[in-house]
């Protein structure tokens, strides 16, 4: 109790967060970290975001460690994960982020493009949930927390292949909480709205921003959809599982 009134409800937990790098993921394992989990940062392939992401952590007093892996091959979160566990001693929280959000229309879409982006979406949430589920069920208090997205639920234009993946993941989400609930495991989706994050330079803004109302008045921030992602890990949460968390300010109200 006296963790939980110190902010540190999650001291003990072991965390492994996807596409951690950078915005959405990084607001992911740095407020995980402040409630006292330690942290398995993954990216792909930027060891210098995923080391800037450990640094952040660890000046704030916690304990965190970069982990190169493509969540889409299974052999290298194979490792990801028995590193975390070798390092940490247990896995208690998975946080699928991991994703690709490209545009494309779809008279000009490839079986490549369409593939490529439900290959990192939906077969990187199956992969490190497959990985991770040992560890998980030892937890007995384990949580697996899915990214969507707000286009999953109401259309766009140009993201067949995002929003059929982002979709995918709220089902996933509802089928692994009936699988898992006898093992204490939650499973739960936070789908964010319009997030104002850093794109690639020259990259154009998402179609569906510009046309979407949002009753808070603001582009929401990555620490926003954090802060529901650990309340969905922490003891609080433990009476929810199999849902979708909206985090939109208003922009869908589901």
């Amino acid at each position: 109790m006296a963790s939980e009134e110190n902010g540190q409800e999650l001291k003990g937990k072991v965390a492994i967060v996807t596409g951690a790098g950078r915005n959405i993921g990084r607001a992911i394992a740095l407020a995980l970290a402040s409630g006292g989990a330690g942290v398995a940062v993954n990216v792909r392939s930027s060891r210098v975001e995923a080391e800037s992401v450990v640094r952040e952590i660890e000046k704030q007093g916690g304990q965190a460690f970069a982990a190169l892996a493509d969540v889409v091959d299974a052999r290298a979160v194979d490792k990801m994960v028995a590193a975390a566990a070798e390092r940490f001693g247990r896995i208690d929280i998975l946080v699928n982020s991991a994703a690709l959000r490209k545009e494309t229309p779809f008279d000009k879409m490839s079986a490549a493009d369409w593939r490529e982006i439900l290959g990192v979406i939906l077969d990187g949430a199956f992969n490190c949930v497959k990985s991770c589920l040992p560890h998980l069920k030892k937890s007995g208090a384990g949580a697996i927390v899915n990214i969507g997205g707000l286009s999953a639920h109401t259309g766009a234009k140009n993201r067949a292949h995002v929003i059929t993946a982002k979709a995918g993941i709220v089902g996933f989400t509802r089928a692994l909480a009936h699988d898992l609930s006898a093992d204490h495991v939650t499973v739960n989706c936070v789908a964010p709205g319009l997030i104002d994050t850093t794109r690639k330079p020259g990259a154009p803004e998402p179609q569906h921003h510009l046309s979407a109302n949002m009753l808070a008045g603001r582009y929401g921030k990555p620490e926003d959809v954090a802060s529901a992602v650990r309340f969905l890990c922490g003891p609080g949460a433990r009476y929810i599982t199999g849902q979708t968390l909206h985090v939109n300010g208003g922009a869908f109200l589901g």
